[in-house]
């Protein structure tokens, strides 16, 4: 019967964060497994990889929130879904799931939705709106964190009849795979970047925004600095603004303040972020607000490197302390401080016990394979 099963997921652009790969990943599981795969999409980066043989692209302005294109887009999906005779819509962001819900609503199709992040809301109307993210036959939390958040905040919108689980995301551990990165690319990043081979880095990835916690990252590594020396390696914050000009300022300034404009290095994309782990030696997830899953940590670990994070939010879940990364006090430089100087004071013997230990973790829990295995298993459930 699953032979039948066509899935259409609407995510409002295709770019490289978690949502959008996860999406893009599981497009093209489902036809592996003799079930018709279609994206509902504005745009982004990743439209270009997509395999068109196998998934179908349909390009809308389901980014919007205009509610008269809110509508509008509910009506074309009503279309798409009796022209294609989808059986499943799945959601992954507020303002699409609206138009789903519609949608499936008047065609009487399964809906499903995926909730990436917290949402936060301050009143009722915020709330609400989010709401819709509840509101489908089945309720995917990308974590516990996430599942707890939930719970404790949307309940009364949960109607019992309803499905909650726990579908941890996950990552291609044989992209984030260390062994496939050749010395000759390290060394042309390391140019790239104009950094000396014989010093450390430490890596912070992560889109340009005050939750990222990039201050508080440049506070701890000024406090390093004052107990190590600013020679003693190299700093590389990689991530976009996305237009925030004037946050990079902000942190462009800070540099210039701890006298670290040599020492900090800005760099706004990577097309290899396997790489980019690689020829680091500690990388850094700094939140400063809850990580809805933590895609950095995953990807750290898998790459058999060091990684510090904040322990809140999805970070307590994927990094078991002192074993497979090591968790800092959440908004505390002084404690990021010392988790760097520990880092750096570690042997290398250790150092490959919890690379070792890291990688196992992921390739056991957070595989994309057992994302979607699982993902698909419940999508045969509701439509069987």
């Amino acid at each position: 019967m699953t032979s039948n099963l066509k899935v259409l997921q609407v995510i409002p652009k295709l770019g490289y964060g978690g949502a959008e790969t996860g999406c893009y990943d599981l497009a093209h599981y489902l036809p592996e497994n003799n079930c018709k795969s279609f994206i509902v999409t504005s745009g982004g980066e990743l439209l270009k990889y997509v395999d068109k043989k196998k998934v179908k692209l349909i390009r809308l302005p389901v980014h919007s929130k205009n509610p008269l294109l809110m509508i509008l887009n509910s009506i074309i999906l009503i279309c798409i879904i009796l022209i294609f005779n989808i059986s499943i819509v799945h959601a992954r962001s507020r303002a699409p799931a609206w138009s789903c819900l519609l949608a499936t609503k008047i065609t009487g199709r399964k809906f499903v939705t995926t909730f990436h992040g917290t949402y936060n809301f301050k009143g009722k109307f915020k709330k609400f709106y989010n709401s819709v993210m509840v509101r489908s036959n089945l309720i995917i939390a990308g974590s516990n964190f996430i599942f707890s958040h939930i719970k404790d905040n949307y309940s009364e919108f949960i109607d019992i009849k309803k499905k909650l689980l726990v579908i941890f995301r996950g990552i291609n551990v044989d992209y984030f795979d260390p062994s496939t990165k050749l010395e000759i690319e390290e060394k042309k990043l390391r140019q790239k970047w104009d950094i000396k081979d014989n010093k450390k880095i430490i890596l912070l990835p992560g889109r340009l925004t005050g939750w990222k916690g990039q201050e508080l990252f440049l506070e701890s590594i000024n406090l390093v600095n004052i107990k190590l020396g600013y020679e003693a390696f190299y700093v590389v914050i990689l991530g976009n603004d996305q237009g925030r000009n004037l946050y990079k300022k902000k942190l462009i300034e800070l540099t210039e303040k701890y006298r670290m404009t040599k020492q900090v290095k800005f760099i706004d994309h990577c097309n290899d972020m396997a790489l980019a782990y690689k020829v680091s030696d500690i990388i850094i997830s700094a939140s400063i607000e809850p990580e809805a899953f933590g895609r950095v940590a995953v990807e750290a670990q898998s790459m058999q490197k060091l990684i510090i994070a904040s322990n809140i939010g999805g970070s307590n879940e994927t990094i078991d302390d002192e074993k497979t990364g090591l968790l800092f006090k959440s908004g505390d430089a002084k404690s990021l401080c010392d988790k760097i100087i520990q880092g750096f004071t570690l042997d290398e013997s250790t150092l490959k016990i919890m690379g070792n230990e890291g990688r196992k973790n992921i390739i056991k829990k957070f595989n994309v394979e057992k994302m979607c295995f699982s993902t698909y298993s419940e999508y045969k459930k509701l439509f069987n």
